[in-house]
Parts: C-alpha cells; sequence; structure tokens
C-alpha cells in the first residue's frame, strides 16, 4: 500500500526538514503564501464544487458553512502565514543551559515532535493552518480532511508541495490521506508515526484513542458557556451573546449554552430579543423562559448540547458557585466567558474555572490560535497533558538535551573525584 510506504519513509523527509536552518522553512511560509495567491482561481473553483456536491448530497447546513471558502479566507490564511513567519524560529531554541562543570555544559533545545497524522473535519482552511505549522516547527504531516472537502483538500496540499520545492525542502514532509481506510492502516503504525491530532467529535476523538497506541491530542465538543452575571452590563452582555453565538455558528468555539443570573432575568428580554432578531432558537429554563418571549422550553439534552447551530440553551443559576459548577458539570472545557461589572467575581470565575480558556467580558469566539497571536493552529484541545486550548507552534514541539564537554566522564564525578556545580547559565 502506497501510503504506509509513504509513512514508513517520511521520518527521513521530517528530520530533513527538522535540521534546515530556520531562514529556509520561513521562505517556504512566504512561498506558500505566495502559491495561495497565484493559484486562488483554481482552488475556488475546486472548492465550488465541493460545496455543490455537498449541497446535492444533503449534507448538513453547518458542515456546509465550515467547507467554504472565499477571497477573504484566503487572505486570512496568507495573513497567518505571514504571521507565522514573523515569528522567532521555534526550532533550537535554547530553554536552558546549565554549567555541569567547567568546559561541561548541558542545554535543554526545542525540537520537532516528529510524525504527525492529523484528522480533521470539513474544513479545508485547516490543510494550510496546520501545514503553515508544519513548515515552521520542521513536523512531518500525514493529513487527512473531510471527504466533503475532498477536491478542495488536494489543491491545498498541491499548494504546500509547491512551497517546499520552491523552497529547496522535501514535498515528501506532507501526505494526502485519502480515505479513512487509509486512516485505520496508519493507526497501526506507532513505531513510525508520533501523534495523533484528531479535529472533529468528541465521539470520533474517542474512537481513534480506542483504535491506536499512538498518544492522541484532541478535544471533547466544544460545549463553550457565557454567564451573565448580576452585575453585567446588559448592552455588553447583548453583544458578546450576539458575537459568540451568531459570529461562526458551526465552530468549536461559538456559545452554546447562555448561564444567567437569577439577578439578571429582568434584563434578560432585551438579550433575547436581539438573539431572535438574528434568527436564534433559544431552549430555556423556566425561569428564564418567563423573561424571553419566543423562547421555547428546553430539554435534558439543552445545556449538553454542542449545537453548531443558531440554537441557543439558556440556564438559570443562583449565583457564581452555580454557575461554576453547571460548567464543570456539562461543559467540554472548551472555552468559557463572564460577563460583569464586578471585578471579584470576575477574578473568582478566572481562577476557579478549569477550562482551556476562560475569559472576562469578551466573546468565546476568541479562542482561536490566529486570535491569540499563534499564526494558526492545528486544532484546540481539552486535554491537560502537553498542550491546552489552541495548539499553535509551541504546543508541535518537544526538548531535547545537548551535552559539550572536553573529554570528561562520569566516573570522574563523586566520592573522591570531582563535585558538580549545576550553575545556571544565562541564555540569549
Amino acid at each position: 500500500m502506497k501510503l504506509i510506504e509513504q509513512a514508513k519513509t517520511l521520518r527521513v523527509a521530517q528530520r530533513t526538514m527538522g535540521a534546515a536552518p530556520g531562514e529556509q522553512r520561513t521562505a517556504a511560509l512566504h512561498a506558500l503564501a505566495d502559491v495561495l495567491d497565484e493559484r486562488s482561481a483554481e482552488i475556488l473553483a475546486a472548492n465550488a464544487a465541493d460545496v455543490a456536491a455537498a449541497r446535492a448530497a444533503g449534507v448538513a447546513a453547518p458542515l456546509q458553512a465550515r467547507l467554504q471558502l472565499s477571497a477573504a479566507k484566503l487572505q486570512t490564511l496568507r495573513q497567518g502565514l505571514s504571521s507565522l513567519a514573523r515569528q522567532e524560529d521555534p526550532v533550537g531554541r535554547v530553554l536552558r543551559k546549565t554549567r555541569l562543570d567547567d568546559g561541561l555544559v548541558l542545554s535543554e533545545v526545542t525540537s520537532p515532535l516528529g510524525v504527525l497524522l492529523i484528522i480533521f473535519e470539513s474544513r479545508p482552511d485547516a490543510v494550510i493552518q496546520i501545514g503553515g505549522l508544519g513548515l515552521r516547527t520542521g513536523n512531518g504531516l500525514l493529513l487527512k480532511g473531510g471527504k466533503e472537502a475532498a477536491r478542495s483538500n488536494s489543491a491545498l496540499i498541491a499548494c504546500l508541495h509547491a512551497a517546499l520545492e520552491r523552497s529547496g525542502l522535501p514535498s515528501e514532509v506532507v501526505v494526502n490521506v485519502p480515505d479513512r481506510a487509509g486512516v485505520a492502516a496508519l493507526l497501526e503504525l506507532d513505531e513510525h508515526i508520533d501523534l495523533v491530532i484528531p479535529r472533529g467529535s468528541g465521539a470520533m476523538v474517542a474512537s481513534i484513542q480506542a483504535s491506536t497506541r499512538i498518544p492522541v491530542l484532541g478535544h471533547a465538543e466544544g460545549i463553550c458557556h457565557l454567564y451573565l452575571d448580576a452585575a453585567a452590563d446588559p448592552e455588553m452582555a447583548t453583544r458578546i451573546a450576539i458575537d459568540g453565538k451568531c459570529d461562526y455558528p458551526s465552530a468549536c468555539n461559538a456559545t452554546e449554552t447562555l448561564l444567567v443570573h437569577r439577578d439578571f432575568l429582568p434584563q434578560l428580554g432585551g438579550v433575547g430579543a436581539a438573539l431572535r432578531a438574528k434568527g436564534v432558537e433559544l431552549r430555556a429554563d423556566g425561569p428564564a423562559l418567563a423573561a424571553l418571549p419566543g423562547a421555547i422550553p428546553c430539554s435534558e439534552r439543552d445545556g449538553d448540547t454542542e449545537y453548531g447551530d443558531l440554537i441557543l440553551a439558556v440556564r438559570t443559576v443562583d449565583d457564581l458557585n452555580a454557575a461554576i459548577d453547571w460548567i464543570h458539570a456539562h461543559g467540554s472545557g472548551h472555552t468559557e466567558s463572564i460577563v460583569t461589572a464586578d471585578k471579584s467575581v470576575a477574578a473568582q470565575f478566572l481562577d476557579r474555572v478549569d477550562s482551556a480558556s476562560v475569559f472576562h467580558n469578551a466573546s468565546t469566539r476568541f479562542a482561536d490560535g490566529y486570535r491569540y497571536g499563534l499564526g494558526a493552529e492545528v486544532g484546540i484541545s481539552t486535554g491537560r497533558i502537553h498542550a491546552r486550548g489552541p495548539v499553535g507552534a509551541d504546543g508541535l514541539l518537544t526538548t531535547r538535551w545537548l551535552l559539550r564537554g572536553q573529554g570528561q566522564c562520569a566516573g570522574d564525578y563523586g566520592p573522591g573525584g570531582r563535585s558538580y556545580l549545576h550553575e545556571a547559565v544565562l541564555t540569549d
């Protein structure tokens, strides 16, 4: 199987990539931005064919929204690549340096993780975000995009190959995985693949975790909360609620549940009216239902669901403690936000909510690698091991130890011998 052979030999290309000068990988990022510009018409044509096929097949509206590319999205991708290119080269960065003895100096430096299998949903722009991070960090990539975006993904991966070739780097460092059968085969290659990063539903992540010995970095559903405290400004609450729900409803950082302090209920009607004017279906519990004309009664699942659509659960809580308890019981650890003018309450919320991203007076939609200044993200991790939140370049690095000596031997040290200095050396 060609794909398996590509995966088994990918590490050779990855090591070449990881050892290349940072300037060469930076040049590849600039080249990729240029290729996207040059091939924009071709990319958009491929994407239009994918969108038309998805529409004819009756693909759900949220998935169709994620599938679509535009000239504006391509420009945003180019901006993200430029941001990555402006960053200091992350590979080989000295994290600490220790003088073990005179003439014996140990350095801890950043290093690529190696070969990554990345499985993502129907958003084809993820190809460039992930590919750009691979170029920046010197990692090898096996990319499996959604079948709905097959034409778009193929066109964008071709752009990655072209940018690598222009920069004198091996194009074999990026491999397109065509189907699910390929994924199943790759999940057996724990000797050749270092990390799997799935971007999709919690069920998909759990299935992959159960199917491989390779470490998996993934996230659960994006059940994100916005809590309107008793001291919330109604106008600010309205703006943030609309942005969190309506800016991009199918994104994993969209607001799915609105928690409302009981004392804010008299002012909830204006927030609800503005949301309904934007086409949002409100599913409210008893106390909130009375304050929201046009809302419908919620079910038990409302508040535990990632809708990915213009639907918002509204739940009433008695105080901050109840809001935090609700988030921990029903959330997915992705992103939570509070609207309040009370600095003490805000500080408690930020300190106590155990999620990957926690905000005060800001939309949950800010949970994004590009918006965080990371240039791009390979995904958002809700786990607690290695990386958490938007995973940018730093999340795709590990470390190595480099020891520079002058002929010393370990047996020289100990009782009756030399003693270690263990002196910190200042790094640049």
